[in-house]
């Protein structure tokens, strides 16, 4: 099993930064990938950024070249540095962990960007 817990989310002015974070305990071990994904109202949940257990990475095309995913191995914690905030970019931001074939989730955290 693995637990996940999210930094808290904010309410960012267009054009600000945000950074958020996500540890994982329990079988950390075991974990392949972890990633970010989001759900705005009205909205599928979608695939924000995601890194593998070897550093590969791949975002969605929106979050391209304005937004980072990270992580810190020793920490069990990836990070998604996001630059360049859009309205659009408001969501509840969710963490996921892939391990052992099955997928974790975070509470959530809301992000709103205001203009």
């Amino acid at each position: 099993q693995v637990q996940l817990v999210e930094s808290e989310g904010a309410l960012v002015q267009a054009g600000g930064s945000l950074r958020l974070s996500c540890a994982a305990s329990g079988t950390t071990w075991s974990i392949l990938r972890m990633g970010w994904y989001r759900q705005a109202p009205g909205k599928q949940r979608e695939l924000v950024a995601r890194i593998t257990s070897s550093g590969s990475t791949n975002y969605a095309d929106s979050v391209k070249g304005r937004f980072t995913i990270s992580r810190d191995n020793a920490k069990n914690t990836v990070y998604l540095q996001m630059n360049s905030l859009k309205l659009e970019d408001t969501a509840v931001y969710f963490c996921n962990a892939l391990a052992n074939l099955n997928e974790y989730w975070g509470q959530g955290t809301q992000v709103t960007v205001s203009p």
